[in-house]
């Protein structure tokens, strides 16, 4: 995950500063940009593993930048929002943001949800050799770990954010078991995770969405009353 290339799109210089200062410091290449315009030449010129992103910026703000990257790409969001705003956090989630991180925050829960997105996105990090092999078929459905991809039984691909799909990937090595909540929090988010986050209920409600477009997707994932949630349809390792 070291050298991996991190723009930090924050029109505060100080904030800015210290958080590029910050990233460097771990071993990342982090790129400090004040507005959205200059994140996009940044784009242009390298790879970019992640960008965490403030959402009150000078002109385009967090949230437009953060659609645009949804649908022409799949770089990461790490969504840096006011402090106590709810409102802020679900909107970025539900428009695809991995994850989120309020004002003031801590050095150290900045640097573990950075490590936590990289590896959920890289899975050469967080993998053996053997597992970006896996395939698993459900009720029409296809389902490739190494490229991270998911195809519906009429064959349409279903796009995804990091977040979404590792939740099903959870899912689908689980199938047919009620899984918790603080379970799905545990298996795709670990550490980086709060004792209140609130991420995993919005992505896993997009998720549900989105499987509900294609035929007989409505009903994969059903809500278990008092107890969580289930893969309904049994699985096939291919």
């Amino acid at each position: 995950m070291e050298n991996s290339c991190i723009a930090v799109v924050e029109d505060d210089r100080e904030i800015r500063a210290l958080v590029v200062d910050l990233l460097n410091r771990e071993g990342f290449d982090a790129v400090g940009c004040m507005t959205t315009r200059e994140f996009d030449h940044l784009n242009e010129r390298r790879r970019i593993d992640l960008a965490v992103l403030d959402v009150m910026l000078p002109g385009e703000d967090g949230f437009s930048l953060c659609r645009r990257l949804q649908t022409s790409g799949n770089i990461p969001v790490l969504m840096v929002t006011a402090k106590g705003d709810d409102v802020d956090r679900i909107v970025g989630l539900e428009i695809g943001a991995d994850d989120y991180l309020p004002k003031p925050f801590n050095p150290r829960e900045l640097l573990a949800r950075v490590r936590a997105i990289l590896r959920r996105t890289r899975g050469q990090h967080r993998v053996s050799p053997q597992i970006p092999n896996e395939r698993y078929g459900f009720g029409g459905w296809r389902l490739d770990v190494g490229m991270r991809a998911v195809a519906s039984p009429d064959g349409g691909d279903v796009e995804l954010t990091a977040g979404e799909f590792d939740l099903l990937h959870c899912f689908v090595t689980h199938p047919q078991r009620v899984l918790n909540r603080d379970q799905l929090l545990d298996w795709t988010r670990g550490r980086s995770a709060g004792p209140f986050d609130r991420a995993i209920d919005v992505q896993l409600g997009r998720l549900r969405r989105k499987l509900a477009h294609a035929p007989g997707g409505r009903a994969i994932i059903k809500t278990v009353r008092g107890g969580g949630y289930q893969f309904t349809l049994p699985v096939d390792r291919a």
